[in-house]
C-alpha cells in the first residue's frame, strides 16, 4: 500500500485527494475554490477534449467563442434561468483599480454589473437572435470550449471548484422534433465517450423538474456510481424548448412565411469526467487510468549497474522503440531529448500513443513507484538478465500482474492489442460493480437502509414532486439522480406516497 495515501476503507475524501497530489494532477490555487490543472491533468483533459470535439464535429457541430462576461440584465430575461444561478454568480463591478492612500481600491463604477458566466446560455441567445432570420439559417449547431466560474461552499478538486473548464454545445433548430433530436443525440455522445474512452458505465435519463437545469423543458443526463457508493453526473444534454428564444427573441421566418421562436438546446461536460475517472478506477497505490486518455501508454524502466550494462539495456530497449513506434520516430526523438539523460518520449503517429523511457538518475524501485502513481497502463522493465533472453518484463497497472514478453512479440498491432484488453477489463470492473451496488426497494424505509448500510444506486417507484423530494433530500440526502430510460413496462407503488406509479427512477447521494 502506497504510504503517501489514505486508504479507501479508511477515509475515501482524502484518499481521492492523496491520488490526486501522488499524481500530481492539481493543486488548490491561492484564490479561493478554484484550482491549479497541473500538466499532468491538463494532459488528462486535452485527450478527452481530442476524442469529444472529434465526436462533435462528426456530428456536424463547429466550435467558436463567446464572451466571459455577461450583461447582469441578460439573467433576467429567463426566469427561472435566474432563480437558478442567482446565488452562485460571480460579478464584476467596476472597470479598474485606483491608487489610494490605503493601497489599490476599485474605481470606476460600471453602469451595469457584468456576470462571470455560470453558463452562456444568455449571450449566445442573444447572438443567435442577430444570426437567425430564416428557417435557411437553421439548423445553428455551435459548441464552445472555455471557462465558467460558479461560486461554491464547498469544494473538492476537479469534482466542484468555483472556476472550471467545460464545453458548452449550444443549437437553435426550425422544429420542436430537431430540437430534441439534438437533445438525445448529444446524449448518446457523452454515453458512448464515457464507456469507449473512460470505461465508465453510465446510466442514461430524464431528471425530475426538481433537478433539472434553470430554463430547461426537459434535462437529460449520464450518471455514473463511484466507489464509494456515491453517484457522480458525469454529463448533461437540455432541452430548452423556445424558452430561451423568447426571452432573446431568436425568429425565422418558416417556411410558411411565418415568424415564429426557434427551437433551441444546449449540453456541457467538464472537468469533473477527469475525477469521475480517478473515483471509478483508482486504487490504494494511486491513480489507474484508462488506455485511452494516459498521457503515458507505457514507462520503459532500464534496469543496470554498468555503463556496460547500459549500453545493453539501450541497445535493446532501441528494437523494442522499433517495434512498438518505428525507427523514424526513435531517431526523432534521440535528436530532441538527447536520449539517455532525462526521460525521453516517443509518440506514435499511428496508434496516436505515447511512450516514455524513464532514463533518469534514480533507483529502478522509485522509478516504478512513480509511473504507478500516475497510473500508466504499463511498465516495462529491462534489465542484463531480460536483454539475455531477448524479452522483458510487462506489468499491468490495473491488476498489478507481469508477463515476459519476447521482442518478436512485441509491434504496434500487440500494443493496441494489450491497450484494448486493459479498456475492457476496466469497463468490465466498473460494470460489475455498478450491477451489485444498484439495489432496489419497495418502500421508503427499506430505500433509507440500502442508502445507510450500503450506499450506491436504489432503483424504486417513485412519483416525481419537488416538495417529496426535497423532503427526502433532507432525510437522507438522496436525491432523484435520473429516470432511466429503461423501465420495467410495470405499475408499483411509490415508495412514499404509496400510490400506483409506472416510473421507476434511481436514487442515490450524490456528490
Amino acid at each position: 500500500m502506497a504510504k503517501n495515501i489514505k486508504p479507501r476503507s479508511q477515509d475515501y475524501a482524502q484518499w481521492y485527494l492523496d491520488v490526486i497530489k501522488a499524481a500530481q494532477l492539481a493543486d488548490y490555487s491561492p484564490v479561493r475554490g478554484c484550482m491549479v490543472i497541473r500538466p499532468e491533468g491538463y494532459a488528462i483533459w486535452e485527450a478527452i477534449q481530442r476524442d469529444l470535439d472529434r465526436r462533435f464535429k462528426e456530428t456536424g457541430h463547429v466550435n467558436a467563442y463567446f464572451p466571459l462576461l455577461i450583461p447582469q440584465s441578460f439573467l433576467t430575461k429567463e426566469a427561472e434561468h435566474v432563480e437558478g444561478f442567482a446565488m452562485e454568480c460571480a460579478i464584476v463591478t467596476h472597470s479598474k483599480l485606483e491608487k489610494t492612500a490605503d493601497g489599490l481600491k476599485p474605481g470606476n463604477p460600471l453602469e451595469e454589473p457584468l456576470i462571470i458566466r455560470p453558463t452562456s446560455e444568455t449571450v449566445i441567445g442573444a447572438m443567435y437572435s442577430q444570426w437567425v432570420q430564416s428557417y435557411r439559417d437553421l439548423p445553428l449547431l455551435i459548441n464552445q470550449w472555455c471557462n465558467v466560474m460558479r461560486w461554491e461552499m464547498r469544494t473538492r478538486l476537479f469534482l466542484r471548484t468555483a472556476e472550471f473548464l467545460w464545453q458548452e454545445g449550444h443549437t437553435a433548430h426550425e422544429t420542436a422534433e430537431e430540437a430534441q433530436e439534438e437533445t438525445l443525440r448529444m446524449l448518446d455522445v457523452y454515453a458512448a465517450f464515457a464507456e469507449d474512452t473512460l470505461a465508465i458505465p453510465v446510466i442514461k435519463g430524464a431528471k425530475t423538474d426538481a433537478e433539472k437545469f434553470p430554463g430547461a423543458v426537459t434535462t437529460y443526463c449520464i450518471e455514473a456510481l463511484m466507489q464509494d457508493g456515491k453517484a457522480l453526473q458525469c454529463g448533461t444534454s437540455h432541452n430548452l424548448g423556445q424558452n430561451f428564444a423568447k426571452a432573446f427573441d431568436i425568429k425565422f421566418l418558416g417556411r410558411d412565411q411565418q415568424l415564429q421562436y426557434a427551437w433551441t438546446t444546449s449540453w456541457g461536460v467538464s472537468t469533473r469526467l477527469i475525477g469521475a475517472t480517478i473515483m471509478t478506477h483508482s486504487d490504494d497505490e494511486g491513480l489507474v487510468l484508462p488506455p485511452r486518455v494516459a498521457p503515458f501508454v507505457a514507462a520503459i524502466v532500464p534496469i543496470f549497474k554498468s555503463e556496460e550494462e547500459r549500453n545493453t539495456v539501450r541497445a535493446f530497449i532501441d528494437k523494442v522503440l522499433t517495434s512498438l513506434v518505428g525507427a523514424d520516430e526513435l531517431a526523432a526523438a534521440a535528436r530532441r531529448f538527447g536520449y539517455n539523460e532525462t526521460p525521453t518520449y516517443f509518440f506514435d503517429s499511428t496508434t496516436g500513443q505515447r511512450i516514455v523511457v524513464d532514463w533518469r538518475d534514480a533507483r529502478p524501485g522509485d522509478k516504478q513507484y512513480h509511473w504507478e502513481q500516475r497510473g500508466v497502463p504499463f511498465r516495462f522493465e529491462v534489465g542484463p538478465r531480460d536483454v539475455a533472453n531477448n524479452a522483458f518484463v510487462l506489468k499491468r497497472r490495473l491488476d498489478r500482474s507481469k508477463a515476459v514478453v519476447t521482442l518478436d512479440q512485441a509491434s504496434r498491432e500487440w500494443l493496441r492489442q494489450q491497450l484494448d484488453e486493459v479498456h475492457k477489463a476496466m469497463l468490465d470492473k466498473a460494470r460489475q460493480f455498478q450491477a451489485a451496488e444498484t439495489r432496489e426497494a419497495a418502500s421508503y424505509d427499506e430505500m433509507k437502509k440500502i442508502l445507510a448500510e450500503h450506499a450506491g444506486f436504489v432503483r424504486c417507484f417513485f412519483k416525481p414532486d419537488k416538495t417529496i423530494e426535497a423532503r427526502i433530500k433532507e432525510d437522507c440526502k438522496a436525491t432523484v439522480r435520473c429516470v432511466p430510460f429503461e423501465q420495467p413496462g410495470t405499475t408499483g407503488k411509490c415508495i412514499f406516497t404509496g400510490e400506483e406509479s409506472n416510473t421507476q427512477v434511481l436514487f442515490a447521494q450524490a456528490y
